[in-house]
């Protein structure tokens, strides 16, 4: 198994050579393209927030048991419409497009952001396991359907003032008139509308239609919250194929069983960083 230098002139060739392509991102590579919920970006668009209820970062303010839904929806449509609806802040995305636009790829993702389809990746090549910022739900759930957002989520930024939204713009299901609730995988109240489980069935159909070829699973940024997701089936889908080959980039946790070393690069850095200065930089990529 090669790591940093020559594992990315390695992944270069990789990417050349292979017959179908299957990205697996976390959420490294949103961190990568500037999507950070700590810091300068925490604090220029929370400020109010952080100095009334001592928040430490945009992730876990999103926890806080807030004593109004108006509050509640002051602090979570800012969180949606700069997660959702601004453009990341680096293009790492659109680098990572252009490796792949002649390519016959898929991508999976926990990421719940949207920076794929914003990129240019086709619609019908992703699936979002894990919900979607730019989605509404039931709280109850009453049905298994999903509701867009960004109108409204966008009259709530417009509209709030003293951190609070007005009340004529709480959300609530159109069905039994139960409060919304962000379309993301939190527990068993998760819904899996029926455009999740069009996705779910377009991967699974894209895996066993190159089963045999040659396989580049690519690992993006992905943590060790829920392997069972992405990085175990990578692993066991590079180990049931010997023409596959494994690469994963992340900062910090670039790693790969034993029984799959010699198909393997992991490389410990910024995606940013390597798609831009690195891997782009070999000419056989796009030949």
């Amino acid at each position: 198994m090669m790591r940093d230098k020559d594992g990315r002139r390695q992944v270069a060739e990789w990417l050349r050579e292979a017959e179908a392509v299957v990205i697996g991102a976390g959420a490294g590579l949103s961190a990568s393209a500037g999507f950070t919920y700590t810091g300068d970006r925490f604090q220029r668009y929370f400020q109010d927030f952080i100095d009334k209820y001592r928040f430490r970062d945009m992730y876990s303010g999103g926890f806080y048991p807030f004593e109004t839904w108006e509050e509640y929806w002051a602090y979570w449509s800012r969180y949606i419409y700069i997660n959702r609806y601004m453009d990341a802040p680096k293009p790492v995305y659109k680098r990572l497009f252009e490796l792949m636009r002649d390519k016959d790829y898929f991508v999976i993702t926990t990421n719940v952001d949207h920076c794929f389809q914003k990129a240019g990746f086709d619609k019908e090549r992703l699936f979002y396991t894990q919900g979607d910022y730019g989605l509404f739900q039931c709280s109850e759930p009453c049905c298994q359907e999903t509701f867009d957002n960004e109108d409204v989520v966008r009259r709530m930024v417009e509209g709030q003032k003293k951190m609070r939204i007005p009340d004529e713009l709480l959300p609530v299901c159109p069905h039994c008139g139960k409060p919304m609730a962000m379309n993301l995988r939190a527990d068993s109240r998760f819904v899996e509308d029926e455009g999740w489980h069009r996705a779910s069935e377009r991967y699974g159909n894209f895996l066993r239609t190159r089963g045999e070829k040659r396989v580049l699973f690519l690992e993006l940024g992905v943590g060790g919250n829920t392997p069972g997701i992405i990085k175990y089936p990578f692993w066991r889908m590079t180990m049931a194929n010997p023409r596959a080959a494994y690469a994963c980039i992340n900062y910090g946790e670039a790693v790969c069983p034993k029984e799959i070393e010699g198909q393997s690069v992991c490389i410990n850095g910024d995606i940013g960083e390597l798609l831009g200065d690195h891997i782009l930089q070999f000419p056989w990529v796009r030949g």
